[in-house]
């Protein structure tokens, strides 16, 4: 199934980096920085082998690769999806927000990259795609990623208390970010 992203204009570029698809070649570098402890203690699993990350990130549908200075530093993941809709309305629904995700490498972590890239990624969202919405989630214990969602201007919707489950931790909080259209716009 085709990926909202194949419409784009690839690669985006910003004033340090170069945002574009997955493409071969890519997994061996993303495999690295995954295994890192740091990397590997919010991601959504635990990277066991190239072959198993490969075939999670299957065609790459969703993945956007992040680029500084010709080297693969991180990943974004956008998943476009249907917003709730009542049934009458479910068509305008169709396709109108993303989840979003990243990963970057700790080596290139504390000099901005990943606000830069998130930034250029909601531009991809809302100028590119048109959605009406974008969610992140993320373990309350993750202070980097929902302080980068607040840099990003994005508002906390939502505090869960012991709703997710993490593989060492246990049953832990978790917050959840959005932004509209029209605040990214405005």
């Amino acid at each position: 199934m085709p990926s909202p992203l194949d419409a784009l204009d690839w690669p985006v570029r910003t004033d340090r980096l170069v945002l574009r698809r997955l493409a071969e070649g890519d997994m061996p570098a993303i495999f690295a920085f995954r295994l890192q402890p740091e990397v590997a203690e919010w991601v959504g699993g635990k990277v066991t082998d190239l072959e198993d990350l490969t075939e999670r990130f299957g065609e790459g549908e969703t993945a956007v690769i992040v680029e500084h200075d010709g080297q693969v530093i991180g990943d974004l993941m956008v998943k476009v999806q249907d917003a709730w809709a009542q049934r009458e309305v479910a068509e305008q629904a169709a396709g109108a927000e993303a989840e979003l995700g990243w990963t970057l490498d700790p080596a290139y972590q504390g000099r901005g990259f990943a606000t830069e890239a998130m930034r250029a990624l909601l531009g991809i969202c809302f100028d590119g795609l048109g959605l009406h919405r974008v969610v992140a989630i993320c373990f309350t214990d993750n202070e980097p990623s929902w302080r980068l969602m607040e840099r990003l201007g994005m508002r906390r919707e939502a505090h869960t208390v012991k709703e997710s489950l993490h593989r060492d931790r246990g049953w832990l909080d978790a917050y959840t970010y959005a932004m509209l259209a029209e605040e990214w716009r405005g």
